[in-house]
This record gives C-alpha cells, structure tokens and sequence, in this order.
C-alpha cells in the first residue's frame, strides 16, 4: 500500500475509544472469535447501505453489481483480510466511524466493564459485541483501506490500538475498486485466526445467514471458495432452520452474545404482505435505558436493507431485536417520509400484535420461561400500560408483579382475581421506590390481617399507569394509601381477634390530634387498616396517592402538595394510654410526635426537625420522671 506522506495526518483516539481499546487489549477473554462476526457484520451492512443507495442512484454499482465479502488468508505473513464490495468510506467517514464512538449503549458497557471483576468483564464481552474494535484483541495492527462508491479517492487508516491512528491518501492501484479492506496483522497468539478450517468453521458458525454472500480466499493467487450463499434467513420455511441457525442469526443482527429468550418468525400474507424475525433477548441490552428509548429492528423491503430507524415496534418493546422485510412498501421510500407511510403503520400493528400474542402464549404455556423474561424487561413492558391504551388489557394480563403473598415470585392478575377474599371488591396496589420498604409498609397491615393480597409496585412508572388505569376485568384498582381502606366487611384470619369498637376516650383523643394538628392534615380518623403500627399517613379518596405525589413534586408537576390523612390505631396500647392521659400539653406534644412518625414511617422527614427534637426529649424527659 502506498500513501502521500505530505497529506498523511495522525489523530488521536476519542477518550471512549481508547478506553475501548484498553480493554479490547488487556482483556483475558477466551472466545475471542468475536472479532471476525463483528468484523463481517459491519462488511455486511456496507453492501446493505450501498444496495440502497443504488436505488436512487444505480451508477454507483457500476459493472459490479453482484454484493459481496472476502474473507483472505496470508498464514506466512499472519495476515488476515475481510473485503467488501459496498458503499465504502470516504476520510471524513474514516474519521467518525473509526474514532469515534457513537452510541451511548457502549459507553455503559465500558463503565460496566470497568466497574467489574477481570471475569465478568471478559464475559461482558462476548454478550455485548464490540465492532470494528475487537480486532484488537488479536492483532497488533489493523489496516483499513476504503474507497466510498463513485469516489476517486481512496484512504488508508491505520493504527496499533495504543492511543493514535493516521489518515492518508491511498494510490487507486492498492485500493478496491469500491468497498472497503480491513487488513489485520495477528499477534503471534492470534496466528490460528490464518487457518483456512478455523475461519471456515467461525463464519458457517457465527455469520452464515448474512445477507451477502461470502466467500474464502485460502492462499494469494487461489480462486475463492463460497462458505456461505448470502441467502436471508427469515426467506426460509421455519420447519428448515435449526435452533442453533437462529441463534447465531440473532447474534449477528443483535450485537449480543448470549441466547435468545424467544424466537418469534412469521411471513403475513394478504392485504399487506412482510416477513418478520424478531428475538427477545436473554439478557439486557445495555442500551436498554437509553433516554431516546429507540427501537433496534431493521427495515427492509424485498431484502434491500431501508433503515434501523422505523420505529417498527412501540418504545416498550424497544428490547426486542430482529428484523421486518416487506414485499409492499415502495423501494425507493425516502427514510424521512417512512414514518409517515400508512402501509408501515399497517405493518407496525401486526407485528406489535403477534409479539404481544406470542409472549401472552409463552406466559401461559411456560411460566419459568416467561418470567426470566419479565425479570429483564417487564420495566419496560410496563411503559406500555401507560403509554399504550389500545392494548392496555392484553398488557395487563401479560403483566406480572411481585405480591404480598407471592413469596418472592410473580404473579398475574388473574391469579390475583382468582384469590379474591370474602367482600373483596378492588384490586389493592402499594407504590413506592423500594421493595423492601413496601413489604415493610404500615398501610399494609390490616390486608395481611385478612389475608389479602396487595400488588407491590416498585418501579417509577408504576405510579403512572395505575393513575391512569381505572378498572381490570371489572375490578377497580385501589392504592392502600389513599382513601378510606373499606376493610370492615372482609372477615380476619384470626376469628377470635375482633375489630374493637372506638370509645368515647378514643374518639375524643382522635379529635383532640385534629385540632392540635389544624392545616398540617386534611383529616385524622381512626384506622381499620392498622393492626401492629400506632399511626400511618393515607392520601385523600380523590387525587394522585401518596407515590405518585412524589413523583410529580420530583418532576415540577405538582403546584401543590395535598395534605395528608393522619390514620390511628385505636387498638395500640400507645393510642390508648395516650387517651386516658390528662396533661393536656404532654398529649399536644404527642400528637406532633405521631404525625411526624407516620412520615417516618412513609420514608419522609419530619416537617420541622428542630421541633421533633424538642418534643421528644420534653416526652421522654416526663416518660422518666414517672
């Protein structure tokens, strides 16, 4: 290869990227075969660009219109090459998508890697999928030589991997005519990647259902041999295709390295004609939380690659990979006008529709292997009980949660309606931002009294999509802490334990706190939701709950708080000696005392923490004086 000294310009890595290529280098990972599906999926997506390019503008084909990878052999050199015949790279090109790192979801990688033993991190990996810098973890040197389709430049880039890589201007000569040669220079561990049965065995393995075909070019001077024909796999009948043919598919167009979750491929005939083959990964994709909540499945249109972009499925399921090829759409369908087309929208629905249906079918045929999948996506799932009203029921009976009784599994709705107490008439939730503090609620108690089952929700859209979800299945949806709890008709376990009629002592003290406590509360009454807890907070009957609440004021949603409902346990040996006391200072004090440890106990501070102090050393000091 020859460059323009005079032109050549050396740059160094962006910060990611050296980062990257630290750990590329360092790390002790033993399935390095990695490297070459990356390496192969990028040439992949080159000859995919470049089809669809050819659309508006055939001459870019030229006399060569047959899409191709080449995949080329030096063993005495320790030299590998994989070559394609697409859209090709111009320097500015070069520069961006070799020294740059544009997606937020490997930079949560990186820190995940950092952040992790040796171990993990080397088998984080192999699950997240690395690119074009993976070749680092078996060469010494990698050397990109490109030329963009319809260019008359050509330019080599070139670097070790250690912080640095150089730009320059290639002679026609020593470039391909059109594409894209990435030269590696294998270390001397690497040399077994110079092997003709090893590369055969990793690309039928690993890339054999790529859309282009590809072949192997043993020693310089030999007539490459086709090791895989370029045929799509979701073109083929489902009954043809092994377990393994679509896992190694998934890998390939998921950038991931572990095993689907489920498989779903399905050809639609009729008014509107596509195939599609979509996976539910087996583990999350670090990009899953990405604030643009995109989408990752691939458009295509009669196997002419359009675009990543589509937004073919709905933002809750954006963890699901694969593709959809329809035999509709226009090819030459610009990728700004796309969105708007209604056959797309069409296609959208039923594939959002036979996704929903095939999961539905997997959760009720296998409940271990549904809820592995709702223990890494049901957070997400849930956006859709929010955001998606059209199929807001069939996502509710999809939808699992952790329960009261639920012993630390999931547990569907049905099931819940299916273990409806005596009188029950609502369906009870819990919000809040943390399991182990739900469990631990007050406002719980009086259910466990009845032995009936209140929905644990401890994810923040949790809140949301209750508020805007009236009813399932005729039963409303009722949060334990807002409103009257109505328990009064549901039997209690204990039948000899007996709700205790308030008494006079009782119901004068609860009044005396109302007026002590004055614009502090909306309300204090006495409580048939507490059984061990003397005091605990409710929100208003009308409103958002006292999670949801929170959330809003956290968001600047909320112009103002509401105030809250102290509830008292009329039967708590507290509340009763509190009753029968007659200092009339010592039970003001008291008073405060129990609305600020009902915020406790809701996870707040006390409103003024100065006065709490005082107070409770003034009740204490008298508790010691006898």
């Amino acid at each position: 290869m020859t460059d323009a000294p005079n032109r050549t310009e050396s740059r160094a890595f962006e910060a990611d990227v050296s980062r990257l290529l630290h750990i590329m280098v360092h790390a002790v990972y033993s399935d390095k075969d990695v490297f070459l599906r990356e390496l192969i999926s990028n040439a992949a997506d080159a000859c995919e660009k470049l089809r669809y390019e050819a659309i508006a503008e055939p001459a870019l084909l030229g006399d060569d219109g047959k899409l191709r990878i080449l995949v080329g052999i030096n063993a005495e050199n320790r030299r590998l090459t994989i070559e394609d015949n697409g859209i090709g790279m111009s320097r500015d090109d070069m520069v961006e998508a070799l020294g740059t790192i544009a997606r937020s979801g490997t930079r949560a990688f990186m820190e995940r890697v950092e952040a992790a033993q040796a171990k993990e991190g080397a088998q984080l990996i192999g699950q997240f999928g690395v690119g074009f810098y993976s070749a680092f973890m078996v060469a010494d040197r990698v050397d990109v030589l490109s030329r963009r389709a319809g260019s008359d430049e050509a330019w080599l880039w070139s670097s070790d991997g250690k912080g640095e890589f150089s730009v320059a201007p290639a002679a026609l000569e020593d470039a391909p005519p059109r594409g894209t040669r990435v030269v590696l220079h294998l270390a001397e561990a690497a040399k077994t990647y110079a092997e003709r049965h090893t590369l055969e065995r990793i690309i039928k393995a690993q890339s054999g259902h790529v859309p282009v075909p590809i072949s192997l070019l043993s020693k310089p001077g030999e007539e490459p041999a086709q090791i895989a024909d370029g045929a799509a796999l979701w073109t083929r009948p489902k009954a043809e295709i092994s377990k393994e043919e679509y896992t190694d598919f998934y890998r390939s167009i998921a950038g991931q390295y572990d095993e689907p979750a489920e498989t779903i491929h399905f050809r639609a005939e009729g008014r509107h004609e596509y195939a599609a083959l979509a996976f539910v990964p087996g583990s999350r994709p670090f990009d899953l939380f990405d604030v643009d909540r995109a989408g990752r499945m691939k458009l295509y249109v009669k196997r002419v690659f359009i675009t990543d972009e589509a937004e073919l499925l709905p933002r809750y399921l954006r963890f699901v990979r694969g593709i959809v090829d329809s035999a509709d759409l226009p090819l030459n369908v610009s990728r700004e006008m796309i969105q708007d087309s209604p056959l797309l929208a069409a296609v959208r629905k039923g594939v959002t529709n036979r996704i929903l249906a095939d999961l539905v079918k997997l959760a009720d045929s296998d409940a271990a292997r549904f809820a592995a999948i709702w223990e890494n996506f049901g957070t997400v799932i849930k956006e859709g009980l929010y955001e998606d009203y059209e199929r807001r029921d069939q996502l509710l009976g999809l939808a699992r949660f952790k329960t009261t009784t639920s012993a630390g599994g999931w547990r569907g709705l049905k099931d819940y309606l299916g273990a409806l107490k005596e009188n029950q008439t609502a369906i009870y939730v819990l919000a809040g931002d943390d399991l182990a503090r739900l469990e631990a609620s007050p406002q719980l108690e009086g259910f466990r009294a009845r032995g009936i089952e209140v929905l644990l929700l401890s994810d923040p859209v949790d809140s949301f999509w209750v508020a805007g979800t009236p009813e399932f299945e005729g039963k409303p949806l009722k949060s334990v802490t807002q409103g009257a709890a109505d328990l009064a008709l549901i039997p209690l376990l204990d039948k000899d334990e007996k709700p205790a009629a308030t008494d006079s002592g009782i119901t004068d003290f609860v009044a005396f706190v109302k007026l002590t406590l004055g614009d502090a509360v909306a309300d204090v009454r006495a409580s048939d939701r507490l059984t061990e807890s003397a005091v605990c907070l409710v929100a208003p009957e009308n409103g958002p709950d006292r999670q949801f609440e929170r959330l809003l004021a956290a968001a600047g949603r909320l112009d103002a708080s509401a105030k809250p409902i102290l509830e008292i346990n009329p039967r708590h040996a507290l509340v009763v000696a509190l009753a029968g006391a007659a200092d009339e200072s010592f039970k003001a004090d008291a008073a405060h005392l129990l609305l600020d440890e009902a915020r406790i106990l809701d996870g707040e501070r006390p409103a003024d923490a100065r006065a709490f102090s005082q107070r409770l050393a003034k009740v204490l000091s008298k508790g010691l004086q006898g």
